[in-house]
């Protein structure tokens, strides 16, 4: 699975990066990036847990 935000929906509400560090962070202008695309080390259901938890749906499955 491969995820990216989608900035122009971004709110930088930080829900993604409360649920998932390992791969979501709040960049300099406060929005939601992609900082690992490596999910051997995270477990699966936490991004997806963070994908379903964006109030905007910002997060999107590629």
């Amino acid at each position: 699975m491969k995820v990216v935000v989608n900035r122009d929906n971004c709110i930088g509400c930080g829900a993604c990066e409360a649920i998932c560090p390992e791969v979501f962070q709040l960049d300099d202008d406060g929005l939601s990036s992609v900082v690992c695309e490596d999910f051997s080390k995270v477990n699966e259901n936490t991004v997806e847990e963070a994908l379903e938890s964006c109030p905007t749906s910002a997060i999107e499955k590629k």
